[in-house]
């Protein structure tokens, strides 16, 4: 458990919060026209990438200095400041206040530098509420301090046990975590294809990944299969691509005894995937009447976050191979990125 303080009067700036794993969705914008915090109260999350300034354009970075950062693919820019910003919900944090004239937005703050220290005024971080994103604080890593107290480091438990996330909201768009984590996911799934066929189990796994791997790869025999692997699950054939959970604390991933390649998955959304609901049957029993709600059901095909896709393609040594860097320049291609007939 820790608590951050400004670097420069040492005030604290949250109350105390424990680590847990940086979410997939933690960069996404879009979804619902208002999103609720983007962590659960009373936990913090460090993303290990740079992310102040300077910002640099692709073009005045050159090839090593993009993989000493982990970027093998052209990308719009790079941060090259120091990485380990911090997320908080906003309900954590404390002795801050609001810059009016750096929180221009389109209905509320949308980020920059828009944060400071109460007590001493020094820009601290950055708040966003604007609609379509989530509600989340970024603590720039250069502005803070972080100051262990007593208390627990973690929840009781192995953190393993996570409710299942479901896929459709109940006003029938697809959840925005879902198309987060699957597009994530789908990065590693290609590079770890080889670039041949994926067989896909017909259901929900093949309308979130199938399609897209199916329009992606090539045609003709697959030559893995994608399954699911972790916690309660029948061990995967070697051969084969395993889906596993992610941690939600530590966000490494679960780990099979011996064999498949794996790839990590939103915990909820694995725990969806691995063991769902029974199916709700608008079916009664003879001299039953009853008025329960349908099931949700989405009003159109599940589409993978196609900026999320991208960015974690840009972030594989694998995007360097010919055939996936093709399917890279093909998903960044504005006149394709984000339509049905590329990522669906």
């Amino acid at each position: 458990m820790a608590v951050f303080a400004c670097a420069g009067c040492g005030a604290e700036l949250t109350a105390p919060v424990t680590e847990a794993a940086l979410p997939p969705h933690a960069h996404r914008h879009g979804g619902d026209r208002y999103l609720p915090p983007l962590l659960e109260p009373g936990t913090f999350a460090v993303d290990p990438e740079p992310s102040e300034r300077p910002w640099r354009p692709w073009a005045a970075v050159t090839a090593a200095e993009a993989a000493a950062q982990g970027v093998y693919a052209p990308v719009q820019g790079l941060w090259s400041g120091p990485g380990g910003a911090v997320l908080l919900a906003p309900g954590d944090s404390r002795g801050t206040v609001l810059l009016p004239g750096e929180c221009e937005g389109c209905c509320a703050a949308a980020g920059g530098p828009n944060l400071a220290c109460q007590r001493c005024g020094r820009t601290v971080g950055s708040r966003i509420d604007d609609c379509y994103r989530w509600q989340q604080v970024w603590l720039h890593p250069r502005a803070v301090r972080r100051l262990p107290i007593e208390g627990p480091a973690r929840p009781a438990g192995d953190g393993w046990a996570v409710p299942p996330l479901p896929p459709v909201e109940p006003d029938g768009w697809w959840s925005d975590r879902w198309r987060a984590a699957v597009g994530t996911a789908l990065a590693e799934v290609l590079a770890a294809s080889g670039g041949e066929p994926v067989a896909v189990a017909p259901g929900l796994l093949t309308e979130t990944f199938g399609r897209t791997l199916h329009r992606l790869l090539p045609a003709g025999p697959p030559a893995r299969a994608l399954r699911l692997a972790g916690p309660g699950l029948a061990p995967v054939p070697p051969t084969d691509l395993a889906l596993v959970p992610r941690h939600p604390w530590t966000g490494a991933a679960w780990q099979p005894p011996a064999g498949p390649v794996t790839v990590p998955l939103d915990a909820g959304v694995w725990a969806y995937l691995a063991f769902p609901p029974p199916r709700l049957t608008t079916r009664l029993p003879a001299g039953e009447e009853r008025d329960d709600p349908l099931p949700p059901h989405p009003y159109r095909l599940f589409e993978p976050a196609p900026d999320l896709l991208l960015h974690r393609l840009a972030r594989l040594p694998a995007v360097r191979r010919p055939w996936l860097r093709a399917i890279y320049d093909r998903l960044g291609n504005r006149d394709h990125q984000g339509t049905p007939e590329d990522i669906r």
